[in-house]
């Protein structure tokens, strides 16, 4: 693990030491752009990867940020009536927009704005998770106390029956 962060890195680990916690991002020798790759390259379940999905609100043209178990697939029509609006895909160039990150690399927090957020409420299963933080290679560990004191998420179902 590289000790020099990338500076997209480098932003969430500076928001993390600003924010008081003792959290430490970590760089992967191997990408870990999805929820199988980071936990086979970590050591731990698929299930403690808190994978961040941006999504476009219509008409708002908002971003709304889901923070999902990587085991679980979202339910974009659950959420919609949760939210009482349009969700969209959002595309590579409005993920990078909203959040200052690439696909495969966006972390929960260290976004330009804030950003409206909803947490699987199945992270609370583990007592520690793993979050991309800001690259493909990079994460850090939280729990999911943290990660919803972080993002001020709304703490829901998310996930397809």
């Amino acid at each position: 693990m590289s000790s020099q962060l990338k500076e997209s890195s480098q932003r969430v680990q500076d928001k993390l030491t600003e924010w008081g916690y003792p959290n430490r991002v970590v760089e992967l020798p191997d990408s870990a752009r999805t929820a199988q790759e980071a936990a086979d390259a970590i050591g731990c379940e698929v299930a403690q990867i808190a994978k961040s999905i941006i999504f476009r609100l219509k008409p708002s043209n908002k971003p709304l940020l889901v923070v999902a178990s990587g085991v679980n697939r979202v339910d974009e029509k659950l959420i919609s009536s949760r939210i009482d609006d349009k969700l969209v895909k959002a595309d590579a160039d409005f993920v990078r927009e909203h959040t200052g990150f690439v696909i495969g690399g966006v972390a929960p927090i260290g976004h330009p704005e804030p950003i409206l957020t909803m947490i699987d409420e199945d992270l609370f299963l583990y007592p520690t998770l793993w979050a991309a933080a800001g690259h493909p290679k990079a994460v850090f560990e939280l729990t999911p106390d943290e990660l919803a004191a972080m993002t001020h998420g709304q703490v829901t179902s998310v996930k397809k029956e």
